[in-house]
């Protein structure tokens, strides 16, 4: 990431346009409109609420994104890693501010920034804030924040979400829909790795990519990027064919914190990897997750650092100390 970026100007007398993944009529809808607006009112502020259905959430973002750029204000994503990863990839396009008011499981990338989970205590405390340049990852064209990967990892997110759906959202039911996963897995996949000149013919369960220190650092894997707003590398989890037992054992070291230690995992930095896995015959593109999106992508795979940043709305930039401690997820977002 390029140090030289300037910070674009918010005017504070423009409204920030607030993008809400929501249904209007719900009553999540209303409180997050009730929160917000308390907090316009309190710091007399001005802002448009725009809520969208998942389907045209994209859409949504990009013209709310124009439209900030267009009155030199900025855009607030308000829910979770999925909402704030849409309208993140519209932000960093146009190059326009970006705040967050984070509702979701873990909220990596909001704590790794000193963003409150408190989503009242965020709408007051962002129209305060200012932006600042933070890294941002992509894989291909898709930009990510927090992680992307291949492999085991975006199973497991399809089957946290169904667990979710079916026990309701909290950490300990993402930590069982993930042990589950990891206890039934099968696939193997065999990918060629090319890193700096380097290239390796390598098998693994999943390959894991992470953009954030706080994650990274609750799974016990040393993370190539010390501070948030430092440019740099990524880190690569890979995870090997192991069984049962092996499996169990990795699962204990993931709870501990000290997955970096653990025989059957390999973990290196680097700032641009290209991976060509090896598809099944028929198909044209290979299953993938960011920031707990799962989609699929044409091979071969870019994960690189972007030298463009993303105006992130957040405290002024310093070492956050992060006491509240999380329940380990086994490789968990």
């Amino acid at each position: 990431m390029n140090a030289n970026w300037s910070a674009p100007h918010i005017d504070p007398e423009a409204p920030l346009q607030f993008v809400i993944n929501a249904a209007a009529g719900s009553n999540a809808a209303e409180n997050k409109r009730q929160l917000i607006e308390a907090a316009l009112q309190a710091t007399q502020r001005q802002g448009n609420l725009i809520f969208s259905d998942p389907a045209n959430l994209a859409q949504v973002a990009r013209q709310a994104a124009d439209l900030a750029i267009a009155k030199h204000s900025a855009v607030v994503a308000v829910g979770g890693d999925g909402t704030i990863n849409t309208v993140a990839q519209a932000a960093h396009a146009l190059g326009c501010p970006m705040g967050v008011i984070p509702q979701g499981t873990f909220n990596y990338f909001a704590r790794t920034h000193g963003i409150p989970d408190d989503p009242a205590i965020t709408a007051r405390q962002l129209l305060e804030w200012s932006p600042w340049p933070v890294q941002v990852a992509a894989i291909n064209e898709h930009v990510f924040l927090v992680n992307a990967s291949l492999g085991l990892y975006p199973d497991l997110l399809e089957d946290r979400e169904a667990y979710k759906a079916r026990f309701g959202r909290s950490r300990w039911v993402a930590f069982w829909a993930a042990s589950a996963t990891l206890l039934r897995a099968q696939r193997r996949l065999r990918m060629r790795i090319e890193q700096e000149g380097a290239v390796r013919n390598v098998k693994a369960l999943t390959l894991f990519v992470g953009n954030n220190r706080l994650q990274l650092e609750q799974l016990g894997v040393p993370p190539s990027i010390t501070l948030p707003d430092t440019p740099g590398h990524l880190t690569a989890v890979m995870l090997r064919p192991i069984g049962t037992l092996a499996m169990l054992r990795l699962m204990w070291h993931g709870a501990m914190g000290n997955l970096g230690t653990a025989e059957d995992i390999e973990h290196f930095s680097f700032n641009h990897l290209v991976v060509r896995p090896t598809l099944t015959p028929g198909r044209r593109g290979v299953k993938v997750a960011f920031d707990g999106e799962v989609t699929r992508l044409r091979a071969p795979l870019h994960f690189q650092v972007l030298s463009k940043p993303l105006f992130l709305i957040k405290p002024a930039p310093r070492t956050i100390a992060v006491n509240d401690k999380l329940p380990q997820e086994s490789l968990g977002a």
